[in-house]
């Protein structure tokens, strides 16, 4: 099992930055990905970024060239630097990992959230 915490949300300007953090309980050097995904009210949960344990990333196209992920095996965290912020990236932001056990099954994890909030 691994436990997230999510920081870093807050309330900030359009065109803002605001870098978020995911602490997990144990290593993540072998987790498949984690990754961070968002949900604005009344929309479905949709992938922000993500990250596999071979360090490769992919971007939903809508933060591409603003948003990056990273990761630190040595602090098991994985932080989402959020740069010129637009209204519309205003939702619930949720951290994932993805894990494999020995028999090859992958489970997901998920952190309770953290708020952001891009005021026009």
């Amino acid at each position: 099992q691994v436990q997230l915490v999510e920081s870093g949300g807050g309330l900030v300007q359009a065109g803002g930055s605001l870098r978020l953090s995911c602490a997990a309980s144990r290593s993540i050097f072998s987790l498949v990905t984690m990754g961070w995904y968002r949900q604005a009210p009344g929309q479905q949960r949709e992938l922000v970024a993500r990250v596999t344990s071979a360090g490769s990333t992919n971007y939903a196209d809508s933060v591409k060239g603003r948003f990056t992920i990273s990761r630190d095996n040595a602090k098991n965290t994985v932080y989402l630097q959020m740069n010129t912020l637009k209204p519309e990236d205003t939702a619930v932001y949720y951290c994932n990992a993805r894990v494999r056990d020995s028999y090859g099954r992958e489970y997901n994890y998920w952190g309770p959230g953290t708020q952001v909030t891009v005021s026009s």
